[in-house]
């Protein structure tokens, strides 16, 4: 199964649950919806929303943990 868009999904997406990131710029939000979790920029709503399945997800979070994208702040 291919995974699906955040608009193939067929969500509200101004209706999900956005959790902000605590960061003042550059910000992210995530929403879960189910089996996906879904991530966009904070400043730009409207913009690209980027859909994780589960391993993608724990994947992501073990990154961030272990300070792989701290480069990609600076």
């Amino acid at each position: 199964m291919r995974k699906p868009s955040a608009t193939q999904l067929g969500v509200d997406l101004d209706a999900l649950d956005w959790r902000r990131s605590e960061t003042p710029e550059g910000g992210i939000e995530v929403a879960f919806t189910g089996e996906w979790t879904l991530l966009r920029t904070a400043d730009e709503p409207g913009a690209l929303v980027s859909v994780f399945d589960e391993r993608e997800w724990a994947c992501f979070l073990d990154g961030a943990k272990k300070g792989e994208f701290d480069r990609v702040a600076e």
